[in-house]
């Protein structure tokens, strides 16, 4: 491991090994795992640090726990095909310590400082129009295919404790937690909110569907609004790939 870089917690560790022998075939789709009773009298760890990356493993996609019936792998067709949008991104990743699930990528990431036009998103983090914001975006991707186009519209005081928001580079961990720490604020999720709009043109080559100029595509929008004691932060977008209205794919 390179210096300076710690060893992820003993149940990451453990949901890593199970997950290695998955892709390799040592467990096949089908099979049962062993008990996690089995793995802690084989010295992995104690019961609730197996439990734990049992459940990420779970949360990833991986395997499905049933109560009597113990831990069984999943294959490519049983594996969950749900969208997850921003607010439950972030709750996988403090769950599991994944930002992403099986067989998913993002590409095209971006961040830059622009003045916002959209009188609407100006209200949200209360400020005047063309007032200079942080626009953050990536394209998630599930086997090669985009599946939601993710657009992060922050407030510039944000910029005072996180100067790397203008890095497209990861930054060491997630924002929202390193600006807790800097600032000592904790930012809090508002409501979810969905909407239904028409695709624009960017948004539809971000997908790559080729559609006649006037042919409307519908698309659903995602938006949570982000706040510290201080007031609005960011305002989270997650525009799903035309046909994704119930959690499956187009």
């Amino acid at each position: 491991m390179p210096p300076g870089v710690s060893k992820p917690p003993k149940w990451r560790q453990i949901a890593d090994e199970i997950a290695a022998k998955i892709a390799e075939g040592v467990y096949a789709p089908g099979d049962r795992l062993p008990s996690v009773q089995a793995l802690v009298n084989e010295g992995k760890g104690a019961i609730a640090t197996v439990h734990r990356a049992y459940q990420a493993l779970e949360a990833e996609g991986l395997v499905r726990t049933t109560q009597g019936s113990g831990t069984t792998v999943l294959g490519p067709e049983d594996a969950p095909q749900a969208v997850l949008t921003g607010a439950a991104r972030l709750e996988r990743l403090r769950r599991t310590g994944r930002p992403l699930a099986p067989q998913e990528q993002y590409v095209n990431s971006r961040a830059l400082l622009r003045s916002c036009a959209d009188p609407e998103i100006a209200a949200l983090l209360g400020i005047d129009m063309y007032d200079e914001i942080v626009i953050r975006s990536r394209t998630f991707t599930r086997d090669d295919k985009p599946t939601v186009l993710a657009l992060n519209m922050i407030h510039i005081r944000a910029l005072v404790a996180l100067p790397e928001l203008l890095d497209e580079a990861p930054m060491p961990k997630f924002r929202h937690d390193l600006y807790a720490e800097r600032t000592g604020k904790t930012i809090t999720a508002g409501p979810e909110r969905s909407t239904a709009r028409l695709a624009s043109t960017n948004e539809l080559e971000e997908f790559g569907i080729e559609v006649a100029p006037d042919v409307p595509v519908p698309v659903l929008v995602l938006r949570t609004l982000y706040s510290d004691e201080d007031g609005p932060l960011e305002v989270w977008e997650d525009i799903l790939r035309p046909g994704m209205w119930y959690g499956g794919h187009a």
